[in-house]
């Protein structure tokens, strides 16, 4: 991935975490100060997630220990989803759970099939403390389980079992990007 900005976003490319690097690991810190910093990080994670062709990015998939999120996802119905939640709180996941590929841009072009709720909802505050509130359904639903789960430090290899979980981890000590820690 390249360094520098993205045409239309105000953010810079931030380099990629990836896979057992300790920060993914480790639950994130809750942001305390909604000043200028904050605003860069969440331009950045735009501009980062953009560049890698994602549908969302937590702040630990660039290194920084913060309870932020981005997302511009689809839901089942094609309706897109935008934006981003400041120290966010999974409060309901309900309805039928699904198994479905589910892919991470800190373990690249690697999926598995992943169960989760088909509804979420995330209450947290947007960049410059405002309260807001995120619902989803379908695969906006596993969007938001899914950066919830990366600031919480865990991954969705975590969430896989048995055979499934065996065989990703085999492909992931094959990756040519894995890093040797």
């Amino acid at each position: 991935m390249r360094h520098g900005l993205i045409p239309g976003t105000r953010g810079r490319v931030r380099p990629m975490t990836l896979f057992g690097d300790p920060v993914l690991h480790s639950p994130c810190e809750d942001v305390t100060d909604f000043g200028p910093e904050l605003a860069s990080l969440v331009e950045d994670l735009f501009a980062t997630m953009y560049a890698a062709q994602g549908v969302g990015l937590a702040a630990n998939q660039v290194g920084e220990s913060l309870r932020v999120f981005v997302f511009d996802c689809p839901d089942d119905d094609d309706v897109r989803h935008l934006g981003h939640v400041v120290n966010p709180r999974l409060v309901e996941a309900d309805g039928v759970v699904l198994r479905g590929p589910e892919g991470c841009l800190s373990l690249p072009d690697l999926e598995a099939g992943t169960e989760r709720y088909d509804h979420a909802v995330v209450e947290g505050f947007t960049m410059t403390g405002d309260p807001v509130r995120v619902h989803g359904t379908g695969f906006f639903a596993r969007c938001l389980q899914h950066e919830c789960d990366h600031l919480d430090g865990r991954l969705y290899a975590d969430r896989v079992k048995g055979r499934r979980h065996r065989r990703l981890m085999r492909q992931v000590a094959r990756a040519s990007w894995r890093r040797v820690t």
